[in-house]
């Protein structure tokens, strides 16, 4: 146990130089920097890390033995394979860089608006920052970290929590201690001009750690939901910007009621959908699974005929009707499994990229753009072109009278 606490405490301070946590803790080196000199402004910065730190560590810990204790097979950084909280974690890394780059400031009492911090609510918005760094760094796993955590999975829950208590200090030891003997901060730079200069660098850190959580969310849910997330996280830039100004107008002693409220719609408008993302289903129980095929008129003209519809299914990625026609009708348990039940053939014409064999197809049957949708009768009559707005019962009443020839 004593080898697995002293593994963990090492491995808590190497995981300060992952690259998931960097952009994070930089910025309360930054802060650091700014107050250099202040030693009661440093210690609250310190103690305030270290409670967030360890707190969230032990929830973390505390939730993650419970599911486990349940029959749950999960492990270190459970809390990432959730799309939701990936979505919101990268909404706070955009927002973090916007107030780097000076578009918004946070706390925002003083008369200093380039402040990089300010010296109301210190210790919250270190214990704060110690809870993100905690949970954006999960994913990470730094030398002598990986076989303290197995060791911890294994063990009773007493002990287990006593590993991520060890960790949770390493983690927080570093920034902490510079804090709590401010003769460690001698090698720090001095505080200047070119602070500010630094400040904005530091936004690309962020925005590099937004850019990754969105990736990672990519891998979680569909093209969907990922267009949901980019098309949030502009409505949010958009917020903080208007935010900003509020802010500015404040200070000059302004009307700013109004922009405000208009504000506070906005970020409601922004958390609204981010809640309803979804990970990728997995196949519906009970429902066939219908595979897709790949469109071309040569597949079409070998499968006509032959006893069983055709569906054609022509979209891109760009197409926003075919999107939403995607996720309320195609892609529901109804219409899979009217597909399956009729045997019908369902082909994707893809026009993501350029496919001069779609445009060929969409002039031959009149249709000015997609989507489109073809079904083909089972015994090869006249294909029948459906409306570009579908709904299941449009779609499952074209595959009966297909499947039974007319």
């Amino acid at each position: 146990m004593l080898t697995a606490l002293f593994a963990a405490f090492l491995g808590g301070i190497i995981l300060n130089l992952m690259p998931c946590v960097f952009p994070v803790i930089s910025l309360k080196a930054l802060g650091l920097i700014k107050h250099q000199g202040d030693s009661s402004h440093a210690k609250r910065e310190g103690v305030g890390f270290l409670v967030g730190v360890v707190l969230t560590m032990l929830l973390l810990a505390g939730i993650l033995l419970a599911a486990r204790a349940g029959g749950a097979a999960v492990g270190w950084g459970f809390q990432l394979q959730s799309p939701l909280v990936i979505a919101l974690l990268a909404l706070v890394m955009l927002a973090a860089a916007l107030n780097l780059l000076g578009l918004f400031e946070v706390g925002l009492a003083v008369q200093n608006v380039g402040a990089v911090q300010t010296s109301r609510g210190i210790f919250a918005r270190s214990a704060l920052t110690g809870a993100l760094a905690i949970i954006v760094a999960t994913p990470c796993a730094a030398p002598f970290m990986a076989s303290a955590i197995g060791y911890a999975l294994v063990q009773p829950p007493f002990v287990a929590l006593w590993v991520f208590f060890f960790l949770a200090l390493g983690f927080a030891a570093p920034f902490s201690l510079i804090c709590f003997f401010p003769s460690l901060s001698r090698w720090l730079p001095k505080p200047g001009a070119w602070m500010q200069t630094l400040k904005h660098a530091l936004a690309f850190p962020m925005l590099g750690a937004y850019a990754w959580l969105v990736w990672v969310f990519s891998q979680q849910t569909d093209s969907q939901s990922l267009g949901l997330l980019l098309a949030v996280s502009v409505l949010f830039g958009f917020t903080a910007w208007m935010y900003g100004i509020v802010q500015r107008r404040r200070m000059m002693s302004r009307s700013y009621r109004g922009l405000a409220a208009i504000t506070s719609l906005l970020l409601v408008a922004v958390i609204a959908p981010v809640v309803g993302i979804t990970p990728k289903q997995s196949q519906v129980s009970g429902v066939t699974s219908v595979s897709e095929e790949t469109w071309s008129p040569q597949n079409v003209a070998q499968l006509r005929g032959k006893g069983k519809p055709i569906f054609v299914d022509f979209t891109a990625s760009w197409c926003i009707t075919c999107q939403v026609n995607q996720r309320t009708t195609l892609s529901t348990a109804t219409v899979k499994q009217a597909l399956a039940t009729t045997g019908t053939h369902y082909m994707v014409a893809d026009s993501t990229k350029f496919n001069p064999d779609v445009d060929d197809a969409l002039a031959q049957f009149g249709q000015g753009g997609l989507p489109m949708y073809l079904i083909y009768p089972a015994d090869g009559g006249k294909p029948v072109v459906l409306p570009q707005v579908l709904t299941p019962q449009i779609v499952t009443k074209a595959l009966q009278k297909a499947a039974n020839g007319t």
